[in-house]
């Protein structure tokens, strides 16, 4: 029994695997070197310390740092490296965790969600009368 080759599912037509392999590898090589050139230059530019948790590295444990971009975009590396700030694994996971969850309320049309991850349109004011009620006391 012959296998069949994997079709597209828009297409119909065969999928050319060994080329897809060599796209993939491709794009994966030129991330490596893309981001080998900016984790070097965030290394010598800041202090091996998390950003967020402030657990502190040392050549030993120096892969568990990362570089995060701030904007999210990992093609946006300024040589002065104002868009990036160095975390643990954990809480880069968790800085990610927290932009997915974002663009997932944005998407759902959740109306309290700006595009700077602030809530909006809060109607409590728990003070609004303070200065009111401060005069009556007078």
């Amino acid at each position: 029994m012959s296998k069949q080759p994997r079709r597209g599912s828009r297409t119909g037509s065969p999928i050319d695997t060994d080329k897809l392999d060599r796209v993939v590898a491709e794009a994966r090589r030129a991330s490596d070197l893309r981001a080998a050139g900016y984790r070097e230059q965030a290394l010598k530019l800041y202090p091996w310390v998390c950003g967020r948790c402030s657990r502190e590295f040392s050549r030993a444990n120096l892969s568990e740092l990362t570089v995060h971009h701030k904007d999210m975009d990992h093609d946006n590396n300024p040589p002065d490296g104002s868009n990036w700030e160095l975390l643990c694994l954990y809480c880069h996971d968790n800085e990610h965790q927290k932009y997915e969850e974002h663009l997932a309320a944005v998407a759902a049309g959740h109306s309290n969600v700006t595009s700077d991850n602030k809530t909006s349109g809060t109607e409590y004011r728990p003070f609004a009368d303070l200065e009111t009620l401060l005069k009556k006391q007078d």
